[in-house]
């Protein structure tokens, strides 16, 4: 017997290209285009690195406890991973075995079907509606869970909180995730209806609006029961996810609330007169609540542009899929580097254009 046939087999998640040259536009991951808090850099300054040949605490209690305080909760109602797709990760697998199909929509980000995958779960997408709007209607049925990025990736718009707690309330049976990944820039949270749905859980991350990707920093807010079953999944995998310096980095960035502020408004300023700027050079773009935008030229196809701004070395994402093969998503960078993506299409487009013709 060949030992191959005996693995499992997956179709991996594909991640943004990390071009590894300095001198880039890199606005194809969604990272932040400022530094982490200025209280972190002290943290990892002053660390002390005897702490280092010790385990770190399991249960993360410095930041599970400054999490707990930041968000109105209990410490008991807070789980922390290595990024949010560790956290979504283990939800997956602690509560999706009813053997009922999960539902999330077509359009969104891509782990999810990889991890249905993974753990043999089965699942349906449902589609959005021609504006990429979720159809709230598509999860009033049975189900084994339900999966909604909010505000959505790749589109960036935002389901109201309404829809939500509707899908909620009619699911008492299944475990509703809301992957708020985005939600610091412009959402509103699904974190106050916690207190009243015992099967509901929102997750966040310290990868976007905390500028914290490179440190691997995720986390779920839920009920006690929720979160002492995916402790208990956890330790059963792995006590000691997380990492003593990630820990003092992420209590220090959760502290400073006014550079969270500071650096999440800079964002939205620049993503608003970054969609301006393309509706006037003819691209169509959603109302992206996110640190990102959702594009489509009127006459130019996606796939030229992208390559075009690749060989310029300003690097967007682009997907060959269904429904989508015509948009780019371009997160949001700092004022220079979107004036100078933008600089770059106003000077090539109208030569793709005439390609076209």
């Amino acid at each position: 017997m060949n030992w191959e046939n005996n693995v499992r087999r997956v179709v991996p998640y594909q991640a943004g290209e990390q071009p590894q040259s300095g001198k880039v536009i890199k606005l194809n991951t969604n990272e932040c285009p400022y530094p982490p808090s200025p209280r972190v850099e002290a943290v990892l300054h002053q660390f002390d690195y005897d702490v280092l040949r010790k385990y770190p605490d399991p249960d993360v209690s410095a930041l599970t406890g400054a999490l707990a305080k930041r968000h109105g909760l209990s410490r008991e109602q807070v789980f922390v991973g290595v990024g949010s797709d560790d956290v979504l990760a283990m939800a997956f697998l602690t509560f999706f075995n009813s053997g009922k199909p999960i539902l999330f929509p077509d359009i969104t980000y891509s782990f999810y079907d990889v991890w249905a995958d993974l753990y043999r779960i089965p699942y349906k997408c449902q589609p959005l509606d021609k504006d990429f709007l979720l159809v709230k209607e598509d999860y009033l049925k049975e189900n084994g869970g339900i999966v909604i990025a909010n505000p959505n990736a790749p589109t960036g718009i935002m389901t109201d909180v309404s829809d939500l707690e509707e899908i909620i309330r009619a699911n008492p049976g299944s475990v509703v995730i809301i992957d708020e990944a985005y939600v610091d820039f412009g959402g509103e949270s699904c974190v106050p209806l916690i207190q009243k749905y015992d099967n509901l859980l929102v997750v966040q991350t310290f990868s976007k609006s905390r500028a914290m990707a490179g440190m691997r920093i995720g986390y779920a807010m839920g009920s006690r029961r929720l979160i002492r079953y995916l402790q208990d999944v956890k330790f059963s995998f792995n006590s000691y996810t997380m990492n003593a310096t990630a820990i003092a980095a992420g209590v220090a960035s959760v502290e400073d609330e006014e550079y969270f502020r500071e650096i999440t408004d800079k964002v939205i300023a620049t993503r608003e007169y970054t969609k301006e700027a393309l509706q006037k050079l003819g691209f169509t773009v959603t109302d992206s609540r996110t640190n990102f935008v959702f594009a489509a030229h009127r006459s130019i196809p996606a796939k030229k542009i992208f390559e075009a701004l690749r060989a310029q070395e300003i690097y967007v994402r682009y997907w060959e899929k269904p429904r989508i093969d015509n948009y780019m998503r371009i997160s949001i960078g700092t004022r220079r580097e979107m004036d100078e993506t933008i600089r770059f299409l106003e000077s090539r487009l109208g030569e793709l254009e005439r390609e076209q013709s």
